[in-house]
C-alpha cells in the first residue's frame, strides 16, 4: 500500500475517506464574506472626494449651473482676455509718445477686469427675489448719481459731462444706469402682467422712470449711451408683451428725438456730414478713415499682434471706440470674424437662457441685458465699418473704459443667476 508523501516533521497518516480536510487560510472565499466587504464606490460619502462635495453643497444652496451658464462664462472670459490684449497693444503707441508708463492703461484695465469677474461670480450667485427687493433701491440711487452729473462733482471730457468724480475715483453713472434700469423695468413689467397691454400701465410707472433716465443722458450730451439705453426700453417692453403699435410708435417718437438732437449739435451734424462724405472740415474724417485704413492693411490675417500703425496717433480713441479697427488691422478679417463668433455665441446662450426661464422678471431683464451688450457691440462695429456715423460708445468687454467693463460684467453675472436652476431648499419647500 503506497504511502501519501508528506513534508518533513508532519506525520504520514492518510486522512479517512469522506471527510474533507480543511487547511488554514490568510482570507476566507466565501459569499458571505464577499458581501461583508465594503466596497469602495462613487456614492460612498466618505469615500467621496472634497471638491466634490464642497461643490455638490454650493449647487444645492445657489443652483446648479446649466449648459447656458457655462458657454456665458467661456464668451465674457475669452472676450474680456482678448480685450486686455488689444488694449495694451493699442494703448502703448500713445502713452510712449507721450512719455508716460505704456504698461499704465494695461495694468489699470486689467485690475477693473479682476474686480469685475469676483463682483460677476458674486451675482452669479443671489437669487431672483434678491433683484426684485433692490429693483427701487438700484433705480433710485442711478437717478442720483446722474442728476449729480450737473453739480461741481460733474466732470466735462471731450465735451460730453457724462462723469462723476467722487474723490479719488471717477467714473460713469450712465453705465450703472443700465442694469439698475434693466432690472427696475423688470421688476415693475413683470408685477403688471397683462396689464401692459393697455398703454397708461405702460406710460406710468416705465414710461416715466426711463423718460428721467434719458433726460439727464441726454441733458449730459451722451447721445450714444441715450441710443443704448432706448433700445433698452424698447427691447423690455417688447419682452413684457407690450403691443406692436405701441412699440412702433415708441420708436417713431425715439427716431424724431434723435434727429432733432442731432441737428441742434453742431458736433453731431458735422459728424453725420462726415459720414456721407463731406470732408471739408479739417480733421473731421479722420478717426473713420484711418478706421478704414487699418482694416483695409490687415488683410485676410494682418500684420501681427503689436504691428499696428495706424494707433500711432493716426486713430483717436484707438483703445477705446475704434478697438475693432485695431483688431482688424493686427489680426486681419480672420481676426474680426472670431470677434463677431463669440458675439454671436453669447448672444445665442443669453437666448436659450431668455427661452428656458418661465418668469417673466428673469425674461425682461435678460433680454434688456442681451439688447445692451449685443446692441451696442453691432453698432460699434458698424461705426468702424462705416455703416453709421461716429455716436462714441464703446465695444463690450474689449474697449478701454474701466466702469463700461465693471458695469457689462455685473451685468452678465444678473444673468448667470437666472441660467442656474433653483435651489434644491426652494424645490423642497414651495
Amino acid at each position: 500500500m503506497a504511502k501519501t508523501p508528506t513534508q518533513p516533521g508532519t506525520s504520514a497518516v492518510r486522512p479517512a475517506k469522506g471527510k474533507a480536510v480543511v487547511e488554514p487560510s490568510a482570507e476566507v472565499s466565501t459569499p458571505a464574506a464577499k458581501q461583508s466587504k465594503p466596497r469602495a464606490t462613487a456614492q460612498t460619502p466618505a469615500k467621496a472626494r472634497p471638491f466634490k462635495r464642497h461643490r455638490d453643497w454650493f449647487n444645492a444652496h445657489v443652483g446648479r449651473p446649466t449648459a447656458s451658464y457655462y458657454w456665458i462664462i467661456g464668451t465674457t472670459v475669452t472676450l474680456t482676455i482678448i480685450g486686455r490684449m488689444t488694449v495694451l497693444s493699442a494703448s502703448t503707441a500713445e502713452t510712449i509718445s507721450e512719455g508716460k508708463d505704456p504698461y499704465g492703461l494695461f495694468i489699470r484695465e486689467s485690475q477693473f477686469a479682476v474686480g469685475g469677474m469676483v463682483l460677476m461670480f458674486i451675482l452669479s450667485c443671489l437669487p431672483s427675489a434678491w433683484y426684485k427687493k433692490l429693483s427701487y433701491p438700484l433705480m433710485g440711487l442711478a437717478i442720483l448719481l446722474l442728476a449729480l452729473i450737473f453739480t461741481p462733482m460733474g466732470v466735462d471730457i471731450a465735451g460730453n459731462k457724462n462723469w462723476l468724480e467722487i474723490g479719488p475715483v471717477q467714473f460713469q453713472p450712465s453705465e450703472a444706469a443700465k442694469l439698475a434700469l434693466a432690472i427696475w423695468m423688470g421688476a415693475v413689467l413683470a408685477t403688471k402682467g397683462r396689464l401692459v397691454r393697455k398703454l397708461p400701465h405702460v406710460l406710468f410707472p416705465v414710461g416715466l422712470g426711463a423718460g428721467i433716465i434719458l433726460g439727464l443722458i441726454l441733458f449730459g450730451k451722451d447721445m450714444g449711451t441715450a441710443i443704448i439705453v432706448g433700445m433698452m426700453v424698447l427691447a423690455g417692453l417688447a419682452f413684457a408683451g407690450v403691443q406692436k403699435r405701441f412699440l412702433a410708435l415708441a420708436l417713431v417718437l425715439a427716431g424724431v428725438a434723435a434727429a432733432l438732437l442731432s441737428l441742434l449739435s453742431s458736433n453731431r451734424t458735422s459728424r453725420f456730414s462726415a459720414w456721407l462724405g463731406d470732408c471739408s472740415e479739417p480733421g473731421v474724417c479722420d478717426q473713420y478713415l484711418n478706421g478704414m485704413y487699418a482694416l483695409a492693411s490687415g488683410g485676410w490675417f494682418g500684420v501681427g499682434l503689436g504691428q499696428s500703425r495706424q494707433k500711432w496717433n493716426w486713430i483717436p480713441e484707438a483703445h477705446n471706440d475704434f478697438i475693432f479697427a485695431i483688431i482688424g488691422e493686427e489680426f486681419g478679417l480672420l481676426g474680426t470674424l472670431v470677434i463677431v463668433g463669440l458675439y454671436g455665441v453669447l448672444a445665442f446662450a443669453i437666448f436659450r437662457v431668455i427661452n428656458t426661464r418661465n418668469d417673466p422678471f428673469s425674461r425682461i431683464v435678460c433680454g434688456m441685458i442681451l439688447t445692451w451688450i449685443i446692441g451696442q457691440a453691432v453698432v460699434n462695429i458698424a461705426v468702424v465699418v462705416g455703416l453709421l456715423p461716429v455716436i462714441g460708445v464703446p465695444l463690450p468687454l474689449i474697449s478701454y473704459g474701466g466702469t463700461a467693463l465693471i458695469m457689462v460684467l455685473a451685468a452678465l453675472g444678473v444673468v448667470l443667476s437666472f441660467s442656474r436652476t433653483d435651489p434644491e431648499s426652494t424645490l423642497k419647500t414651495s
